[in-house]
C-alpha cells in the first residue's frame, strides 16, 4: 500500500475510530494513543508484506484489543471488560454509529466561534438561553438566532448531497 493511499485511510478514519475507542473506554487521551498505535501496527504490518484484507475491519479490531488490553492492565471494571471481550466481531451498527458521531464533532468544529460556543453550551453544558446569554453578555435572541443557525448547518453537513430534511431531531 502506497503511503497517499495510506494517508487518505487514516483521515477518513482516524475520527471515527476515536469516536469507537472513547466510547468504550471512555478517556479522550487514551483513546487517541490507542487509535494511534492501531495505524502504526497496520503501517508496520504492510510494510513487512504482509496482507491485511479489510483495512478498516483490521483498524476497529485492533482498536477494540488494544482497548481490552487497557482495560485489563489498568484492573478497570469487570463488567466494561466482559462487555467489550464478549463481542465476536464489529456489528456495522457500531461502526456507522462511530463514523455519524465523527461526522457530527467535525461539523461542529466547522461551526462559526459564536455559533460553535452557544451551541456547545446549550448541548453539551445543558444551559439555558437565559445563562448563555447571562454568560456571554448578549440578548437571549441572539441566541435563539445562533442555534437556529447551528441546527441548519449541522443539518447541512450532515446530510448527503442533494437531500434535504427539514427537521433535525436530537443531536
Amino acid at each position: 500500500m502506497k503511503k497517499i493511499t495510506f494517508k487518505l485511510c487514516f483521515d477518513s478514519n482516524y475520527l471515527p475510530l476515536c469516536m469507537y475507542a472513547l466510547r468504550l473506554l471512555g478517556d479522550k487521551e487514551e483513546s487517541e494513543d490507542i487509535v494511534q498505535t492501531a495505524f502504526a501496527s497496520a503501517w508496520d504490518k504492510l510494510q513487512n508484506g504482509d496482507e491485511i484484507g479489510n483495512l478498516r475491519s483490521y483498524l476497529y479490531g485492533t482498536v477494540r484489543n488494544l482497548v481490552y488490553s487497557h482495560i485489563r492492565n489498568n484492573n478497570a471494571e469487570a463488567s466494561l471488560l466482559t462487555e467489550i471481550t464478549d463481542r465476536e466481531d464489529f456489528p456495522e451498527e457500531e461502526i456507522d454509529t462511530s463514523e455519524r458521531d465523527a461526522r457530527l464533532w467535525k461539523a461542529i468544529a466547522g461551526l462559526p466561534e459564536k455559533c460553535r460556543r452557544v451551541f456547545l453550551m446549550s448541548k453539551r453544558d445543558g444551559m439555558t438561553n437565559k445563562e448563555i446569554a447571562d454568560e456571554m453578555n448578549i440578548s437571549i435572541k441572539t441566541v435563539e438566532n445562533q442555534m437556529t443557525k447551528a441546527y441548519s448547518r449541522l443539518r447541512e453537513a450532515l446530510l448527503p448531497k442533494g437531500q434535504r430534511v427539514f427537521f433535525l431531531p436530537y443531536l
